[in-house]
């Protein structure tokens, strides 16, 4: 109790009420033991999921590396296949052409040449599509001049003053249809420089109805009128016919230009 004197001289009682404790804000309370026991546990669960994503990225980096590898192994060992099937088909045409000048039958030698001929189209269609950059597709147009230069150092000598020309639009085409349409050129052009002997064109572009059109054109003596390819002996149009069949294509022919010998065209989507 605290006294006041009055002027007047009377006493006067107080009474003095104690101020309260201080208590701080609620948002400077302190976490209970509790709070901070499950934020520990929050903070350690996070740092196992972090420690078993860098094992999984690890693993993960291990069998991408491992991958590689094998792509690398298989690439070796695709070269090194190529590589003997190239010299096998060598060898083979050697031996051909070798049997073709020692035998005395002039239509047995002929006959060899054509097989010798035949496996040499083999190795350069092989090799003119492994030389490119994209395994998957090739430009048509530019693997059809790599392999008609092939084809033209084949042919048997004494076509002076004859060609063997491709024109063409550049058109990239799978792989599986490349090959069957090669092989379609290199008998047709084979066919047309054994009877034709003349110029001989491969032309390439756009089919007037749909699709594509791959054709071999030369200005010999032309086709008999009653021609019919489904209906020949001769081993190379049988053979044509069933690579056109492979591609899902269709074979026609006609007269070359200005109505002078013979063009095969095939008409064929990719």
């Amino acid at each position: 109790m605290r006294i006041d004197v009055r002027r007047d001289g009377t006493d006067h009682s107080v009474f003095l009420v104690p101020e309260p404790a201080f208590q701080p804000p609620e948002e400077c309370i302190l976490p209970s033991c509790g709070t901070i026991d499950g934020a520990t546990m929050e903070l350690e669960r996070l740092r196992s999921t972090e420690a078993e994503l860098l094992k999984s990225l690890a693993r993960e980096r291990l069998l991408v590396e491992q991958k590689d590898e094998l792509i690398r192994h298989k690439d070796l060992l695709s070269r090194e296949s190529d590589h003997r099937l190239l010299n096998g088909l060598q060898m083979v045409t050697s031996l051909l052409s070798l049997q073709s000048r020692l035998t005395k039958n002039g239509e047995a030698a002929a006959q060899l040449k054509i097989a010798a001929n035949r496996v040499a189209t083999i190795g350069s269609v092989h090799r003119s599509l492994h030389a490119s950059d994209n395994l998957e597709s090739v430009d048509l147009t530019t693997y059809l001049e790599g392999l008609c230069n092939d084809i033209a150092g084949i042919l048997p000598a004494g076509r002076d003053g004859s060609s063997l020309v491709v024109e063409g639009i550049p058109l990239m085409v799978p792989s599986a249809t490349s090959i069957p349409l090669g092989f379609i050129v290199s008998e047709l052009v084979t066919n047309s420089d054994k009877y034709a002997r003349g110029n001989i064109v491969v032309r390439l572009g756009i089919s007037p109805g749909n699709g594509y059109a791959l054709s071999v054109s030369d200005c010999g003596a032309g086709l008999p009128k009653q021609f019919d390819p489904t209906k020949t002996n001769g081993l190379g149009m049988r053979i044509v016919l069933s690579l056109v069949h492979q591609i899902d294509g269709e074979l026609r022919f006609s007269s070359g230009d200005g109505d002078r010998g013979t063009r095969f065209t095939v008409l064929f989507n990719c």
